[in-house]
Parts: structure tokens; sequence; C-alpha cells
């Protein structure tokens, strides 16, 4: 700051030097341009592209829901009715098979199979949700899928 001294009418200067600002942050950002890159180390993948698809509800589909009971067992439920695995893979197979002749055998033109959509408790083991899969998967259904809730307004929620 520069004070007149004498009978100069010149004004004192009053404003604020921001070279040394300026200064301090663009070596701050040199410093983490240089930085950045050494800290975030990763390994080179190429992740899937992911969009979201709206269930389409078709009467064919297949709707499990699985979840572990109170004495520790998996209880697997075909739309309201309780299945254990080899009743599981009987339904399976024979709503297949409907299917399939329904839309005029394996051969037919523009055959589509139906998919199983599977519905786990937030608490259920992996071995059910697991088993249940395996069971829909040897019984022929090529699509098994997860019917999932997200949370209300879209927030990420942390467990």
């Amino acid at each position: 700051m520069a004070v007149a001294v004498g009978g100069s009418d010149e004004i004192p200067m009053s404003d604020i030097n921001t070279t040394p600002l300026v200064d301090v942050m663009l070596v701050l950002l040199i410093i983490f341009l240089i930085a950045i890159p050494v800290v975030i180390q990763t390994v080179q993948v190429k992740l899937p592209k992911v969009r979201f698809d709206p269930t389409t509800t078709k009467p064919e589909n297949v709707s499990l829901t699985v979840r572990g009971e109170k004495d520790g067992s998996c209880g697997v439920y075909w739309g309201l009715t309780k299945v254990n695995a080899s009743e599981l893979l009987n339904r399976a197979v024979a709503k297949l098979r409907r299917e399939i002749e329904r839309q005029g055998g394996v051969n037919a033109p523009g055959l589509e199979l139906p998919e199983a959509h599977i519905r786990g408790d937030i608490n259920t083991p992996y071995r059910c949700i697991g088993g249940a899969i395996y069971t829909m998967q040897l019984a022929g259904f090529s699509r098994v899928g997860f019917i999932s809730e997200p949370p209300p307004g879209g927030a990420v929620q942390r467990l």
C-alpha cells in the first residue's frame, strides 16, 4: 500500500493485490494435475453399458418369491403357493412344456420362452436365491431375472 507524503494530490492506493493469490492458485492447479493420475491407480477394464428396462409382465412369465424362514430353511413361493425344490422343478418343466406346445412346438417360428422373475427378501441367504436360480435354469428357463424396488426419490441407499 502506498502512502502519499507531502503536498501531492495523489490518492492512496487501497486495492488488494491479487497477483500472489493467482500465483498460488496456479501452482496448486499444476500440483493437482500432476498428482491426481499418480494417486488414482486402476486396472483398465471396459465396463458394460447399463440401461434400465422396465419389467413387462406377461401372463406366461413365472413369478417366484424367495425368503429365508425363521428355522433357517428357504421358502420358495410360486405365486402364493409354497413349493419345495422338487415341486419347483416339476412345475417349471411343466410350465415350459405347456408354453412351447401353446406356441406350436420347439421349431415354431418366433418362439418366445417365458421368463422367471425372482423377488428375494433383503435378509434372504444367497444359497436360497442361488438354489431357485439353479432350479429354474435346470428346468430350461434361459432368462432368470430379479425384481427389485428402487429407493423412493432415486436416492442411493447405503447400508
